[in-house]
């Protein structure tokens, strides 16, 4: 008896790629969905060809690489050029091509707007497919790092900290030279000042922009706090998921908070499938001036409320406890009070440079001699309650999230699921661009992914496959001279076989 052997490494055969890659394999999937879009009408470079040099590679070849890189955490450019060479599905998806590595990073580097396009195409096909409908939508957020360390983040604090430790050097070495002239000393000394006024152009630059901080490698990310209170230099992706199939239909990156995305990210969303109906979002999204917002777009919100500081010292007397009379403007305390207010607006200045609002003010002269005047305030003026410009939006969201609980929780299964997908098992956690507009190409690439993946478990192999294959038809019919642009375009007809045991087949097109 003897251990399983292998065979011979030197044993010749017939063989061909296509009966190496499995017959339902998620490439397949892959290939034939790249094949179906008409890349032309997405604006991709390199599509046109030149008269004379060396031809450039298709760009369904390196979408195809990506979008298969992507699914199977294969997504620096040195990787996915090593996987042209090893990788036998890759080999078979894109017929043993090649491509430099730099001929690989350049395509994801210059074709950010294509990949917004292709994602939003999709997206649009999902609605046909009645996949999406738009009923409920839910919107949350998960950070990546980016290409730029927490050393080269500074704000004003930290340039200060900066500058007056080189002062000090500086006072030093100039003493240093007092005493006794040495070149070594000199050189350090020009060295610092040059340091100096680099940290000064920085803090110049922070005074005219205004935005608290800054990134010298990549200026558009921020120092973003990520979990367990860790801070690094990243984007907070903003993120919308249809309740129907759990399908990600919209994407976007700005603020290092989520105070500001909601009405953003719903219209978004209203740009990519039309109407929205409801929206459930976590308390970070609650803002009185976005509730507003959604409600102008015809949205109905359920985000989950945010407790007063009140609530947390004394529960019983929180502002939810005092009882607002729309008709008489006034509020009643627990100790049935009346609170009135002399009707005049005031600004509340914010700081960070989040816009300003309006609020009015209420109290009493009941509260001078009231026994629950201790549990209630610490003010020597009494109780005031401040209501903002923003509290009647404020109460029917809370109100809706307090007489929905059942359906509020919905919010988890829709949304953040995927990000597990996309940051533990794809490795989503960091991105390989640098600039918004870049890191945005890369996550509607990796969303695209996440969608086709997706319908594999909704649909299966075979029925996916046959609606590819319709879409693809009626492509053709509808746009007879699209392939009449491309020379020597090459199908793969083995995907839609239903023999697979089939060789290999190939139609080329060449209708000029």
């Amino acid at each position: 008896m003897d251990h399983i052997r292998g065979s011979n490494r030197n044993q010749i055969r017939m063989i061909s790629l296509e009966q190496m890659v499995e017959p339902e394999s998620m490439v397949r999937i892959i290939d034939a969905f790249v094949d179906m879009l008409n890349l032309e009408q997405f604006d991709f470079n390199y599509f046109a060809l030149n008269k004379q040099g060396r031809p450039p590679y298709h760009p369904a070849t390196l979408m195809k690489l990506y979008l298969y890189g992507y699914q199977n955490s294969i997504r620096t450019c040195r990787k996915l050029e090593k996987a042209c060479k090893i990788n036998i599905e890759v080999m078979w998806l894109i017929n043993e091509q090649k491509p430099h590595y730099k001929t690989i990073a350049d395509f994801r580097k210059d074709n950010s707007k294509a990949f917004k396009a292709v994602f939003r195409y999709f997206v649009a096909l999902l609605k046909d497919w009645k996949l999406i409908d738009g009923k409920t939508i839910a919107i949350d957020s998960f950070k990546i790092r980016a290409q730029n360390s927490l050393k080269n983040n500074f704000n004003e604090k930290k340039v200060k900290r900066h500058i007056d430790y080189i002062d000090k050097k500086i006072a030093e070495y100039e003493q240093a030279l007092d005493q006794e002239f040495d070149e070594t000393i000199k050189d350090k000394l020009e060295h610092n000042h040059h340091k100096k006024e680099n940290y000064q152009n920085i803090q110049k630059h922070l005074k005219e922009t205004g935005d608290g901080q800054i990134s010298t490698t990549d200026p558009d990310s921020k120092a973003v706090v990520f979990q367990r209170n860790s801070v690094k230099v990243g984007y907070n992706i903003q993120a919308v998921s249809d309740s129907k199939n759990k399908l990600l239909i919209a994407a976007d990156t700005g603020d290092v908070n989520d105070t500001k995305a909601l009405a953003v990210m719903v219209e978004k969303a209203q740009e990519n499938i039309g109407s929205v109906e409801n929206v459930l979002a976590d308390k970070g999204y609650h803002s009185g001036r976005e509730l507003k917002a959604c409600e102008k777009l015809d949205v109905t919100t359920f985000i989950s409320p945010k407790e007063s500081s009140s609530t947390k010292k004394n529960p019983d007397f929180a502002m939810e406890s005092f009882k607002y009379n729309k008709q008489e403007d006034t509020y009643t305390c627990p100790a049935e009070q009346i609170l009135h207010t002399n009707g005049k607006w005031y600004n509340k200045n914010l700081k960070n440079g989040r816009k300003s609002y309006q609020v009015k003010h209420y109290k009493t002269k009941a509260c001078n001699g009231c026994q629950l005047r201790s549990e209630c305030t610490t003010n020597k003026h009494g109780r005031l309650i401040e209501r903002t410009e923003f509290q009647q939006y404020i109460t029917r969201n809370n109100d809706r999230v307090h007489q929905n609980p059942d359906y509020y929780r919905q919010r988890q299964q829709i949304i953040e699921h995927q990000f597990g997908t996309l940051k533990r098992q794809w490795h989503f956690d960091y991105t390989l661009t640098k600039g918004k507009e870049k890191v945005l190409g890369e996550v509607y690439l990796i969303f695209t992914g996440y969608n086709l993946r997706r319908l594999m478990s909704i649909f299966g192999f075979e029925t996916l496959m046959s609606k590819i294959k319709a879409h693809l038809s009626s492509a053709l019919d509808q746009f007879p001279t699209f392939y009449s642009k491309l020379e020597l375009y090459l199908i793969d007809l083995s995907c839609f076989l239903k023999n697979k045991n089939q060789s290999n087949n190939f139609l080329i097109f060449n209708l000029n």
